[in-house]
């Protein structure tokens, strides 16, 4: 990654306004491989972004960009709200762990009533709202961790997350309160290709999809990966 792009992204202007200029430099508008209808600012072979060391973002202030790559879990998720559009149609929705927002546009896309993309990385909040424009569709963009509290879920009927569970932290933080919520609104569905901490049971299986995915970031060429519905409870 260039070091003046290091720089604009921690320089002189407004926090806001250096992760959007950030992610905008940093990306190409690119669509994912199972979901072509949504274009997002990815990084890709050519992007500077993708050829950044953990370090270097680190020495830059940025986190983790894991809302520039369309994870198969996101993929398969957002697929399946655009193959059965009545899952989310008329709703209100919240897509938890958003990242860059393939799936809460595809449920905009589906016919969501209103969609609210949470993510807690001022870097994806950026991209969630470039994104959207991209595709003409309206997000509301929450930075609040929700899971940090019993967040009011009245305001949603169906919750989506599209791959947490691949790490333990994650998913202790996670799927307690996805499991509360799952007693309280719709409908929690989850997209998992096949990640070592998604739970086996209290799960019902929905969809299940081939997702093409890169060597570098899964090591293979794609990936078996499932849309779950959430039971409360399991």
């Amino acid at each position: 990654m260039p070091t003046s792009g290091a720089e604009g992204a921690a320089g002189g202007a407004s926090p806001v306004e250096s992760a959007a200029a950030f992610v905008a430099r940093e990306t190409a508008v690119a669509c994912s491989p199972l979901v072509p209808e949504v274009k997002l600012h990815l990084a890709t072979e050519v992007t500077p972004l993708w050829h950044a060391t953990e370090a270097a973002l680190a020495r830059a202030g940025v986190p983790p960009p894991y809302w520039a790559f369309a994870w198969a879990g996101g993929q398969a998720l957002a697929r399946y709200l655009l193959d059965h559009p009545a899952a989310v149609s008329g709703k209100r929705v919240l897509d938890l762990a958003a990242g860059g927002g393939v799936v809460s546009i595809a449920a905009a896309r589906a016919g969501a009533a209103h969609v609210s993309a949470a993510d807690i990385d001022p870097f994806a909040a950026a991209a969630l709202s470039l994104n959207a424009a991209l595709n003409g569709v309206s997000l509301a963009v929450l930075t609040e961790d929700l899971t940090a509290r019993d967040a009011d879920v009245g305001a949603w009927d169906v919750i989506v997350a599209g791959d947490v569970c691949y790490e333990r932290a994650m998913v202790d933080k996670v799927l307690p309160w996805l499991r509360r919520q799952a007693g309280r609104v719709g409908a929690v569905l989850v997209g998992d290709p096949g990640r070592t901490y998604c739970p086996s049971e209290g799960i019902e299986e929905l969809a299940r999809y081939l997702v093409p995915t890169s060597l570098d970031l899964e090591g293979r060429a794609q990936r078996e990966t499932r849309v779950l519905r959430l039971l409360a409870g399991g």
